[in-house]
């Protein structure tokens, strides 16, 4: 299980193309700053709709709010595990993410998204202590380890 040595901070950053931050880690990051300390800025510069993982992130309980190219997101101190859908591969790393994060069982939706870009994810991730199952060809059951 990963751990931070202290209480992380929340960031702004910005999406630029290379060498700027790329917007492929945006929802990542996202995923992270929804559990640090403070309130960070995202502005997405590369592409349009690129918040379609908010609503998601937001059923597993984090506090995000976009508009347009920007989303503010505040950190909270715990989420809840729900029943999600992944929007594109980007999203579904980053969902993954949230949910391994948040307490209990998440069931997500529509992994093929995630299985183009990331082969074996569950056996990848299991090899750093997560605890996901693969229950039938198009979810994943992702649990927190206990």
């Amino acid at each position: 299980m990963a751990r931070a040595i202290k209480q992380l901070r929340a960031v702004n950053f910005t999406t630029w193309p290379y060498p700027g931050f790329p917007t492929d880690f945006q929802p990542q990051m996202m995923a992270l700053i929804s559990l640090a300390q403070g309130t960070g800025v995202v502005k997405e510069t590369v592409f349009e709709n690129r918040f379609m993982h908010v609503q998601e992130f937001n059923r597993l309980g984090t506090n995000i709010r976009a508009h347009l190219d920007e989303a503010v997101v505040a950190g909270v101190s715990s989420l809840k595990g729900a029943s999600i859908m992944a929007s594109d591969l980007q999203a579904g790393a980053g969902l993954i993410l949230v949910a391994l994060a948040a307490e209990g069982q998440s069931v997500i939706d529509r992994v093929y998204h995630i299985d183009r870009g990331y082969e074996r994810i569950e056996e990848r991730l299991a090899s750093v202590g997560a605890s996901i199952v693969r229950f039938n060809p198009v979810k994943k059951e992702v649990r927190q380890n206990e």
